[in-house]
């Protein structure tokens, strides 16, 4: 286990302990979080080693990697995903009509097989081998390896988006940097998060899906999001609802719990956090649209 001992947005030294909790969703073992007293920023700490943090990932259960997904679950998952995926198309259109597109956390490729079949130039990078080659062998999309990253040209992209990838990365800075770097000076970032203060992460404490650890290492509020996306000279152009998500996490956050009719709970307290939200505009998650500060 790693600790960190700085925070990785503000860089400050004044950490405090915020939450004991638990791997709920696979192994069970016991995990902190702390939060920075300058900025306020919660993060997993200490954290699993490059090395060893593929274990958390290995279970059929994990539903962004797998690309088939069976019983009821499966199926709806599938058919939430198909609406979040025109969703998704008409958000990025508000903001860039047609163009390049690269998706990193691309999983199994079907955000980037919809762009390209609206004629975008659709590229992806992602991690997994086994999503990487289905993509690239269904779809016949581009996907490259995380270190590809690196390779990629200066101002190469109109758009480049991470849906519920940049609470995974390790080091933030340089993630940040890089999407800087490839993004030419009229695109747009998308970036998709949890909300570690929404209605219904306040409502499950520790027992809340979407801290989802060791698997999260970080866990982003606007505030601290927003300090992050300017410390590396962007704006927050756009803000938009997951609502879907709300329902997803809160079944997931009853099944921590143990508790009696989990699906049938979640889905109330889905409707519930969804109302809250509306009047504070903080989902549980959000989808963040970022302009270079030019």
């Amino acid at each position: 286990m790693i600790e960190i001992l700085k925070c990785p947005v503000c860089s400050s030294k004044k950490l405090t302990s915020y939450l004991e909790t638990k791997d709920y969703f696979f192994t069970n073992e016991d995990f902190a979080l702390a939060k920075c007293d300058s900025c306020g920023f919660v993060f997993t700490n200490p954290i699993p080693s490059v090395e060893d943090i593929g274990k958390y990932y290995e279970t059929e259960n994990y539903l962004s990697h797998d690309s088939t997904n069976k019983g009821i679950i499966g199926s709806i998952y599938n058919k939430v995903r198909d609406i979040n995926l025109n969703n998704k198309y008409k958000i990025v259109s508000q903001h860039k009509i047609t163009g390049s597109i690269l998706d990193i956390g691309c999983g199994t490729g079907e955000l980037l097989n919809y762009f390209k079949n609206k004629q975008w130039d659709s590229k992806g990078i992602e991690p997994n081998k086994s999503a990487r080659d289905f993509a690239s062998q269904n779809y016949d999309i581009n996907v490259g390896d995380e270190p590809e990253l690196g390779e990629i040209n200066n101002k190469k992209f109109d758009v480049v988006s991470m849906w519920h990838v940049l609470e995974h990365v390790y080091d933030l800075r340089e993630r940040m940097n890089a999407i800087v770097r490839i993004l030419k000076d009229d695109g747009v970032i998308i970036i998709a998060l949890p909300m570690v203060d929404s209605p219904d992460s306040v409502k499950f404490e520790k027992y809340w899906a979407g801290l989802d650890v060791p698997r999260h290492l970080y866990h982003f509020s606007t505030k601290t999001f927003e300090l992050l996306a300017n410390n590396h000279g962007l704006n927050i152009v756009g803000k938009y609802p997951m609502k879907f998500d709300s329902f997803y996490v809160s079944w997931l956050s009853h099944k921590a719990k143990k508790n009696s009719l989990s699906f049938v709970r979640g889905v109330a307290d889905g409707f519930i956090s969804n109302a809250r939200a509306n009047k504070s505009s903080n989902y549980s998650s959000m989808i963040f649209v970022l302009k270079k500060d030019l």
